[in-house]
């Protein structure tokens, strides 16, 4: 049974700092998309950043650029995401997702992420 569990978030000052992880099991990164996604209240689910687990490539969102800094533990199948600079914008849940398609597809469409955690709460205070 595959599952992603997401652990690290909590509440933090503005300008501080978490780190995030994502912990896959029931499959092995390969050529998979891991993808970290949060959701504010009232908003829709939104990409906040992507990682290819076997070229290494990454992608943000422009919001978190230059603060967030995505990486993967292949051989431990974890997914950080480590959150710089936090604004009292970054408050939301935090969802990591998999895409196993080979394309990275799901870090456009989130429709085509093949498997979802169940998120870990951000909340950052002013």
């Amino acid at each position: 049974e595959v599952q992603l569990v997401e652990s690290g978030g909590g509440l933090v000052q503005a300008g501080g700092s978490l780190r995030l992880s994502c912990a896959a099991s029931g499959f092995t990164f390969v050529e998979d998309a891991i993808g970290w996604f949060r959701q504010a209240p009232g908003k829709e689910r939104e990409v906040v950043s992507c990682i290819n687990t076997g070229d290494g490539s990454t992608y943000y969102h422009d919001p978190v650029k230059g603060r967030f800094t995505i990486s993967s533990d292949n051989a431990k199948n974890t997914v950080y995401l480590q959150m710089n600079s936090l604004k009292t914008e970054d408050t939301a849940v935090y969802y990591c997702a998999a895409d196993r398609s080979g394309t990275g597809y799901g870090c456009y469409d989130k429709s085509a992420m093949d498997y979802w955690g169940k998120g870990t709460l951000v909340t950052v205070s002013s």
